[in-house]
């Protein structure tokens, strides 16, 4: 699957490609409903928001040149699955170019996901102090 991203950076010179789990053949597999209404949620209110120009926002699955994520992570203060959505979103800001290669994502087979009512306050949280500072 890396390659699709090295194939994309190669041909568009972009800054980041990101996989995306919502354009093209891509997807999700083995997510309960409540889980991808949790994922499409957050990424619909993201889109309504931030107007990000990407449609995976939550997914971290991403190619980065290596001056591109020293510079975003300097930028970034959030923590959590915030974290990745800023990633973009400051990426945007400085004008960086953003590909996207669809992915399918398959769910664990071990272990649990740490997403809880915790994390979804948190996200929220983390969204609207972007929208304000953005």
């Amino acid at each position: 699957m890396l390659t699709s991203h090295i194939m994309k950076q190669k041909e568009g010179n972009f800054d980041i490609v990101s996989g995306t789990r919502y354009r093209g053949n891509g997807g999700v597999y083995g997510w309960d409903l409540k889980r991808k209404l949790i994922s499409r949620g957050a990424n619909f209110l993201t889109q309504i928001l931030l107007r990000p120009g990407a449609s995976d926002l939550t997914g971290s699955f991403r190619l980065y040149k290596k001056e591109v994520l020293q510079t975003l992570i300097e930028k970034c203060i959030s923590k959590g699955y915030v974290f990745q959505m800023e990633m973009i979103v400051r990426a945007r800001q400085l004008n960086y170019t953003v590909g996207e290669v669809p992915i399918s994502f398959v769910d664990r087979v071990y272990g649990e996901s740490k997403l809880g009512g915790n994390e979804i306050v948190s996200f929220l949280k983390g969204l609207l102090t972007l929208f304000a500072t953005t």
